[in-house]
């Protein structure tokens, strides 16, 4: 089963063809699992095993070359990738880099992904023997430039996730009442995104505290729920291996003033944001928009990119004046101080258009959710 007909990742081919050409590659090596099922919408969990690397290389002209463990020629094969070359995986004294180094030995220029955001996917070891015996070098930003811009195909596909998440969060109020466990909060929640069409939940932080929280990367802890807590959950589920992220907060039981007021200024914070979005605009013009309205933060960024990955290009960082263009899919993710130590965060999609932006993720009212 492929995510998009043949037609999406042929063009997807030619495009970095035509950009290797410019650049003077003759081919590119990729290794993690966004990058291959980029190109060939190869999508499994089976990356979840450590002990295999997989290989994908994309010729300049030509077919791509896939170099993976025998256990999954079959599913790349109804990919319609045809030059599978496979090795019994694991096998600890060549796994699988006596075949790469072979397929690449036709393309004397190989690039792979090196800049901010990149992996590699494979033993350093056997990174440098294969750099012994074909030096690779950077892939001058292709893949990135490439994942960037999503296709209209691309873009349905996250919004379906996000349509999945909203329902998911429509469900909380039913668990997440006074006494309830907050592991059990967070188990509940996976199993309604689960339900309402996730078909995994890779994804899922949050915080519980009173009048606001800490931190929002912490894993659940198993204390009750109480009045004056503020829940956040923020998911990252799939959907045909794109991504949503997006939070929602409550108040259990009336909230603070503070809570209220903090809740309300990330609420005009992201519909700053939103106003900002459109071609042209940078990066920096986004976060600027929210941190005006939220103050300094500490964070480093007030959003980000999304797609195959649950964090892509750009950062929404002063820093980052990357050019929008229609197709880009970000997050605007302002946070704010309420009160020492305690913060309160809002999250919210968005793709940019011809015009401006559209929402995702259906849009958090002004006032912060209160579960009685």
């Amino acid at each position: 089963m492929t995510v998009f007909a043949k037609e999406e990742y042929a063009a997807r081919i030619k495009r970095a063809q035509t950009m290797m050409s410019q650049a003077g590659l003759d081919a590119l090596l990729l290794t993690t699992e966004p990058e291959v099922r980029y190109f060939t919408g190869y999508l499994t969990r089976f990356w979840e095993s450590p002990c295999r690397p997989w290989f994908l290389v994309v010729p300049a002209l030509g077919d791509p070359i896939a170099v993976i463990p025998s256990i999954g020629a079959e599913l790349m094969a109804s990919h319609g990738i045809k030059d599978i070359r496979t090795w019994p995986a694991p096998q600890p004294e060549d796994e699988g880099v006596s075949l790469l180094i072979d397929a690449l030995a036709q393309f004397p220029t190989v690039g792979t992904p090196m800049g901010q955001q990149s992996s590699l996917r494979m033993p350093l070891a056997d990174w440098a023997k294969l750099n012994a015996a074909h030096p690779i070098r950077d892939d001058a930003g292709i893949v990135r430039r490439l994942r960037l811009v999503k296709s209209d195909a691309e873009i349905a596909k996250i919004r379906k996730a996000c349509a999945i998440a909203d329902a998911a969060f429509a469900q909380v109020p039913s668990f997440a009442q006074p006494g309830a466990l907050v592991s059990q909060v967070y188990r509940d929640f996976q199993s309604a995104c689960l339900h309402a069409g996730a078909d995994w939940v890779p994804y899922l932080a949050g915080a519980a505290d009173q009048h606001g929280y800490g931190d929002v990367i912490s894993p659940a802890s198993d204390t009750p729920l109480q009045n004056g807590d503020v829940l956040m959950l923020d998911t990252g589920l799939v959907h045909d291996g794109y991504f949503c992220d997006f939070d929602r907060n409550w108040s259990i039981g009336p909230p603070q003033t503070q809570v209220a007021t903090g809740h309300n200024a990330l609420f005009d914070a992201t519909q700053a944001a939103f106003a900002a979005t459109k071609p042209g605009a940078k990066a920096s013009d986004l976060w600027r928009a929210m941190a005006d309205i939220v103050g300094a933060t500490e964070t480093g960024r007030l959003g980000h990119g999304l797609g195959m990955s649950l964090t892509e290009w750009p950062s929404l960082t002063a820093q980052d004046h990357t050019e929008l263009v229609p197709g880009m899919v970000l997050t605007l993710e302002p946070s704010i101080e309420i009160a020492p130590g305690k913060l309160l965060v809002c999250e919210e999609n968005v793709v940019v258009t011809a015009t401006g932006a559209d929402w995702l993720s259906t849009p958090v009212a002004r006032d912060i959710m209160v579960i009685a």
